[in-house]
């Protein structure tokens, strides 16, 4: 690894950070004032994904590498899942359920790279677990907003964005390929399978149609959504690729507190007492689990130095 590496890594993570953010507070902005269908978002931003990354290669950024389609289908269809199910959570949940709900992915993580890949975790990140799910679920229970279909989509999300998440960094080392030449073939893909759901559950054109009639405000929102969705799946497949899918939603517990604040602030979204102790709660517990993976690497040099 290059001297330089530490410095890319950082501006990849702050990139992340800035559009996470962002992408959160429009999509929920689009949703409440503008009402443009959830699917038929997630397919410009599939679009807009692809020609970023056209654009990309054809300015020299990277070398598309030819992929069979078979290899990356089943990732692709993983990427529908995890942006329509996310998306159809923060549609349905304020944003504080939503984004507590989103951290409910590193222990989902943890289960299946110990049950699916045989890989192993220390006693005391396994034990801070407890108070992130106990957090979340207190956070859930006393939501004065509550309603069963946002936690359906909530679990759903969490799942797949899981099983997406520890997919994508096993294709980019099985494949040999960086995390452009891999959305390059993955974007297009995705949007041809949403594509032809779209008209079962949404209108194409006419009122709340993706064709239909919107104000140029909802457009150039709708627009700016897609650029930013971009960048943010950009640097997820740029992020896990060059760290992995625990260290990219350990650095997400940062954006935690900032999108909590701003829900809070813009949506005027109801805070009780008892969700403020599920969210100190799990708060307590991403601190622990932060701690203590980043101290794992030192234990074991320690141990290996003090081996005879």
């Amino acid at each position: 690894m290059s001297a330089s590496a530490p410095w890319r890594i950082a501006a990849g993570l702050l990139v992340n950070l800035l559009s996470s953010i962002c992408i959160v507070f429009l999509n929920k902005w689009i949703y409440v004032h503008h009402g443009f269908p959830n699917m038929s978002l997630t397919l410009v931003h599939f679009v807009v994904t692809w020609l970023g990354l056209y654009l990309c290669q054809r300015f020299g950024v990277f070398c598309p590498k030819s992929l069979p389609a078979s290899k990356v289908l089943l990732l692709a269809l993983s990427f529908c899942g995890f942006v329509v199910f996310t998306n159809l959570s923060l549609q349905n949940n304020t944003i504080g359920t939503y984004q507590l709900a989103k951290v409910m992915t590193t222990p989902v993580i943890i289960l299946i790279q110990t049950f699916w890949y045989g890989k192993t975790f220390s006693l005391k990140i396994k034990l801070t677990l407890v108070p992130i799910t106990l957090g979340v679920f207190l956070n859930s229970y006393y939501d004065v907003r509550f309603n069963v279909l946002g936690m359906v989509f909530a679990a759903l999300g969490v799942l797949v964005t899981s099983l997406y998440q520890v997919w994508v960094g096993a294709k980019q080392h099985e494949l040999q390929v960086n995390s452009m030449q891999l959305l390059y073939y993955q974007a297009p893909l995705s949007s041809a399978m949403l594509l032809s759901v779209i008209p079962f559950f949404e209108p194409i054109i006419g009122e709340g149609g993706i064709l239909g009639p919107w104000s140029f405000t909802a457009l150039v929102m709708v627009l700016l959504s897609g650029v930013i969705a971009f960048t943010v799946n950009l640097s997820i497949y740029w992020i896990i690729g060059n760290t992995s899918p625990v260290t990219y939603n350990m650095f997400g517990h940062f954006k935690f507190c900032i999108t909590l604040l701003g829900g809070y602030m813009l949506f005027h979204d109801p805070l009780s007492l008892n969700q403020g102790s599920g969210i100190i709660c799990t708060m307590l517990g991403i601190l622990a689990y932060t701690h203590f993976k980043l101290n794992e690497p030192e234990v074991s040099k320690s141990k290996l130095v003090q081996r005879p």
